[in-house]
Formats: structure tokens, sequence, C-alpha cells
């Protein structure tokens, strides 16, 4: 069995009007320690995030076992590589376990992409071992062996083989059957097939953690060889109420399809507790950026989108000072605002985390000998002296909210008595970034040391600019009134 991606699969309104799902029994815990596997990332949230939800919330131990780091789902990209895709994928992956089961333990067995039937003794090594050194019972959760993608065998085969060493229980889900499959074929394994409920908490979670996995549900750019591997209609096969296994008969004890209805949860309204999301997330790291950058000198289209062009204008001209003495800018990246601010100031430091950027600002401002550019880890790492002008431009939603606070302890101590203060952000939601554009301007506006003079908000992006009180208008301070 084989699938092509690319091509329109079953419609998931056809497996759902399938009266075969009335009559699947429901499978019944408990488990006490659930070890998943997983062939890429991804395949663990799709096929079994309800089920690592419910082991985790009911107080079960979860391991998840990665066989490889799924750099291989695009291999024509003309923007990223097999390592970078790699480094994304795994961060992706970590931040979608948090919804599920933020304890749960991830190893990576670090096999190629799309080399798993090479190495199928390691991962069932792999397997064994965790459930070894847990010294617990355990049901191991693997690829269905039928799914049509070689991966998908291999890691079934050996989930097979360390259930056999253990003496574990053995579920497989499948993900691409939903692709070729069809719910009149009678071909499949109809009778090997239960069914897990997911109640709304459990489902609120599976979303969560289905958002995080950027990579594979939208594109990397819009270039060819960049397109999303799990589109919108692949993707609703798993926003189900409920998700399937096949089992292998050997300790799973299923109830009948009516007594199952009976004891499924109703839809219930949720909402998201933003906040504790929030806290949880932290400061994207030094490796984000450098794969951000890779092999791209404008990957914001600072140089060419009108959208850029525009806000700049608007930054610049919501500055109450025609000229500064000393100016400050965290995450200056390619340098096209700074080169602007440089014009206004008698000296400039921009510092960003990432080397490749700075690069490109260094050429762009080599003849601007007032302006210093440095590679800092902010706001760990924070210039000495006092600046007459701090500009946080599409930085502030990169830092956790206790490393917000830390930055802005420092911009506001590092603020001459009579200086300014600009923020400047992107409205929209970024699931990999830890914080909004709004959390941000929240938390600048909360701080007494600081009185808002200006706030342009629209759509897209929020500008505001902060001063020391009493904060004086621009036609007071320059005797107008």
């Amino acid at each position: 069995m084989t699938f092509d991606s690319s091509q329109t699969g079953t419609l998931e309104s056809e497996w759902a009007d399938a009266d075969r799902w009335q009559r699947l029994p429901r499978y019944a815990g408990p488990i006490e320690h659930l070890v998943v596997l997983a062939a890429h990332p991804d395949d663990e949230t799709l096929g079994a995030g309800g089920l690592i939800e419910n082991v985790a919330r009911d107080g079960g131990h979860v391991t998840i076992v990665v066989a490889t780091d799924g750099e291989g789902s695009h291999p024509a990209s003309p923007t990223h590589t097999p390592w970078q895709l790699s480094r994304i994928r795994r961060r992706e992956m970590r931040k979608a376990i948090d919804h599920l089961a933020p304890d749960a333990e991830i190893h990576h067995c670090e096999i190629a992409d799309g080399q798993l039937r090479g190495h199928v003794d390691e991962v069932a090594d792999c397997i064994v071992d965790v459930i070894e050194k847990a010294g617990s019972s355990a049901t191991i959760v693997s690829p269905w062996s039928g799914d049509g993608h070689p991966d998908h065998r291999a890691a079934s085969v050996a989930a097979r083989a360390a259930a056999e060493r253990t003496g574990s229980q053995l579920l497989e889900y499948p993900i691409w059957m939903w692709h070729w499959g069809r719910p009149d074929d009678d071909k499949l394994p109809w009778g090997d097939m239960v069914a897990i409920d997911l109640d709304s908490e459990t489902r609120m979670a599976k979303s969560s953690a289905l958002i995080e996995h950027v990579s594979q549900t939208a594109p990397l750019s819009d270039r060819a060889g960049d397109e999303a591997v799990i589109g919108v209609e692949m993707r609703s096969h798993f926003e189900r109420p409920f998700e399937v296994f096949f089992a292998d008969g050997k300790g799973h004890s299923p109830t009948s399809g009516s007594d199952a209805a009976a004891a499924t949860t109703s839809a219930e309204a949720a909402t998201t507790d933003t906040s504790s999301v929030d806290a949880a997330s932290g400061t994207l790291d030094r490796d984000f950026f450098d794969d951000f950058y890779a092999g791209r000198d404008d990957p914001w289209g600072f140089e060419t989108r009108w959208y850029e062009k525009r806000k700049r204008a608007v930054v610049l001209a919501s500055l109450p000072r025609e000229q500064y003495a000393r100016t400050l800018e965290i995450g200056c990246s390619t340098g096209k605002l700074t080169e602007a601010l440089a014009a206004r100031s008698a000296s400039l430091l921009g510092v960003d985390i990432a080397a490749a950027p700075l690069r490109v600002a260094g050429e762009r401002l080599a003849d601007s000998t007032h302006v210093e550019l440095r590679q800092l880890r902010v706001p760990e790492e924070w210039p000495e002296g006092e600046f007459d002008l701090v500009v946080l431009s599409e930085v502030g939603y990169y830092w956790s909210r206790a490393d917000l606070d830390t930055a802005l302890d420092r911009a506001i101590g590092a603020l001459s008595d009579d200086g300014t203060l600009v923020a400047c952000h992107w409205r929209h939601p970024v699931m990999e970034y830890p914080l909004s554009g709004d959390d941000v301007h929240a938390a600048i506006s909360a701080r007494s040391e600081l009185v808002g003079t200006v706030l342009h908000r629209e759509e897209d992006f929020v500008l505001e600019v902060f001063r020391r009180p009493p904060g004086d208008s621009v036609a007071r301070e320059t005797g107008l009134l």
C-alpha cells in the first residue's frame, strides 16, 4: 500500500458518515506506563495525542520514543536544509507534548529520516530499555504496520518486537490510512479496531498540540518545495472526538459500542487559559534565529515589503524628538530600521542575538562610524550605559514573561531622566512565539515608571511611545504651549 499526499484523499466527511464507527468497541484502560513510538515528530500527536493526554491526566507515566527527526519532510525545500528542519521539528514536538503531557520524557533515536527499515533493532532496544528502566508494566503505541509509509511499517516491526520482549500490550495508530483508505473497504482489518473517546478538555489539548507542528501544517515559504505536508482536509481526520487504534488482542478490554456511547462525555464549551500557556513558554534560543536566517539575507522582507516600509515610517514619525544623543535598538536584525534611526542619533548601539543578520547590518552601516553593532543575548546580557532612546521593535514576543519583565527592568533602568522607550510589535498570533504583541504592550503599559504618549493600533501591529513622567507632549516640549 502506498500513498501520495499531494493528491486529494478520502474526505473526513466520508469517514464521519460511515455507520461502522458506531459499532467499534471502545478501549478501556487504565494504563500505568504509556510508551508512544513516533516514526517522525508529529506522528504521536496526530495518532495518539488524545490517549497521551488522558494517561497523563490520570496520573500515568508517559514516554515518547522518536525514531527520526523528520528532516526529510521537505526534500526539495529551497529555504531549509535537512539539519534545520530536524531542529525545528524537535522544538515543535517538545511544545506539542507540553500541551498533552508536560512531564513526559522524550527519547530521540536520531535515525535518518527514511532509513528506519535498516535500524529496527536499535529502535526496539530503545523501547525495551525505557520499559525496563521504568520497572513497570507498559502499553506500547506505534504507527500501524499497514499505514503505507515505509518508516511507519518499520516502526511497527520495532514496537512489536519490543512488546514481545517485555510482555507489553501493543496498540497501533493509523495516519495515512485515513488519506488513502475508504470506509467501505472490507479489506481493512475492521475487526481489530478499537476507539478511545476524547472529552472536550482532551480535544482542546490535542488541537493546541497540533498547532505547534507549524512546519508540517503550514508552508515553510511561498516557494515550490515548501508546501504544507498536512493540509486542512488531512488534518481534519485527527480532530474527531475519538481516536482509533488497531489492537493486538493482548490485554485490552473493549466495551460494547452501546456501553461506550453511554460513557462518552458530551462536547462542552471550553476556553484556553492563555496565561498559563504563556507562563510555561520559554524564550526562543539562539539556535532558533540561526536556523531562521540560514541562507537568507532578508527573511522578513525589510527591503521589499510595503508593509515594512510603511511601518518604519510610522515608527520614525512617532518619535517625539528630532535628534537623540544616544540610542539603543534591541533586536536590530539586518539594520534597516537601524539605518533610519542612525540619521536621528548622535550615537547608536544596535544589538541582536544572531550573527547572520548582524553581518548584513554591518555591511549596510559600514560608513556610519557613530553606529556600533553587538551580538548579545538580551536580557541576560545587557549593554552598560544610559540611553535617551530605547527601541524594542518586533522583539518582545520572543521572550518568556519572566524575561520580558527582566528586559523591561533593564530598559527602563537604562533610560535617561527624559528618555523615550518605543515599542512596535506584530499583533497576529505566531504559535512558535512565547507571547503575542498585545501581551508585550500590556506588560509595558502596566509599568508605573512610564507614561504612554503615543498609541497607534491597527489590525496588523501596535506602536506605542513611553516616557518618564510627566511625559510632556511635543508641542509643550518645543514651546508651542
